[in-house]
């Protein structure tokens, strides 16, 4: 693909695809833009609006790929850092295509819970018609249209499962209902699976017919079809319930991707770790360390490393404070590295260290 100020994309590619083997091409890939960006940078305005005025503003096609955009325009992309505009409407939307409401702050969204009694899941149903399959829908054809050549698009943030289950049923209650309705949350998680390949593959299909490579929020092409599986929920609760629970859904979700780069999202979904490699169809994983105690990431490196040695390709976000001594302390193999910088002449610089990692 062409895109304005990338300046090797095919090589990029190739990189990343020697990273899911756990090889090198020539580097490690490494990406220093956090995914929409453009957000963050209209947060403060967002702040000052109505609860009304808000959603009004996440529903503005116009307003949200105009403002990606201006954002990427004249910029240079280096490393593997890629310009891709997602059409989003927060983490949860995929439990409103069942007629959850989302509540808009400055950057994400929230479902508010419509499972009051297990009566209720009887209504829950997929609609195409849903005012938030639709708006997504809008968003990913406006972006298609402007993209030509200036950046990527992808698809939205896509969680069935258990998380969609929390969020339908809240994730406390959901906790209480592993010990009290077993039965009933796995047919919830069931309900919440059934359309995920049919959800997928209808924002998929948009995206190949305009040439398209499948991308999401963390900016990794794949020439296949890639998804993000994830399950926060599963920080809440043991390894026996997520075997119980987790496991079965995966196995659903996971099967036909090209490319499965598992969100592993802290310590408390860490536990599960070897669960989730023993899934077989997990071709990497984001490792997100979280923040305060949490930090730095040198107090990661047996995970990271442990996961090198099971020949796992892993997501490294760190500071770039840390990124000599963590390369000092590291193999490069089988590392795709995340580090956020000022400017471009930084980029420069961190690049070249990372070229001469041995």
């Amino acid at each position: 693909m062409d895109i304005a100020g990338v300046a090797d994309f095919d090589k990029s590619m190739a990189r990343i695809d020697a990273w899911y083997q756990s090889q090198i091409l020539d580097r490690p890939p490494v990406r220093f833009m956090a995914h929409n960006a453009f957000l963050q940078q209209a947060s403060e305005d967002i702040s000052q609006l109505s609860s009304a005025d808000r959603r009004a503003w996440w529903f503005d096609v116009e307003t949200q790929v105009g403002l990606f955009a201006k954002s990427v325009e004249g910029r240079r992309f280096y490393g593997e850092t890629f310009p891709v505009f997602f059409p989003n409407l927060g983490p949860e939307v995929y439990a409103a295509f069942y007629g959850a409401e989302l509540v808009f702050g400055e950057v994400t969204s929230w479902s508010v819970p419509l499972i009051g009694d297990w009566q209720d899941m009887d209504r829950l149903a997929f609609d195409r018609n849903n005012i938030y399959f639709r708006k997504l829908e809008e968003l990913t054809k406006c972006a298609l249209e402007r993209s030509q050549g200036r950046f990527m698009v992808g698809y939205t943030d896509l969680h069935p499962g258990i998380d969609c289950a929390a969020a339908w049923r809240d994730p406390q209650q959901l906790c209480l209902d592993l010990f009290d309705a077993p039965e009933q949350v796995k047919r919830l998680t069931q309900i919440a699976i059934d359309d995920f390949v049919e959800i997928y593959d209808h924002f998929d299909a948009m995206l190949k017919a305009s040439g398209q490579l499948s991308v999401s929020w963390m900016g990794l092409p794949s020439r296949g079809k890639m998804h993000i599986p994830s399950a926060d929920f599963s920080s809440l609760i043991s390894p026996d319930f997520f075997k119980e629970f987790v496991l079965p859904v995966h196995r659903q979700e996971l099967g036909g991707m090209t490319h499965n780069v598992y969100h592993v999202d802290g310590k408390g979904v860490a536990r599960h770790m070897d669960d989730i490699i023993g899934l077989g169809d997990v071709h990497a994983v984001q490792w997100v360390q979280g923040v305060g105690d949490d930090q730095p990431i040198m107090q990661w490196l047996p995970l990271i490393k442990g996961l090198q040695q099971q020949g796992m390709p892993v997501i490294v976000d760190l500071n770039k404070k840390e990124l000599p001594q963590f390369i000092e302390a590291m193999s490069p193999e089988g590392i795709f590295l995340w580090v956020a910088a000022d400017d471009e002449e930084e980029e420069q610089r961190l690049l070249k260290l990372v070229e001469g990692w041995r």
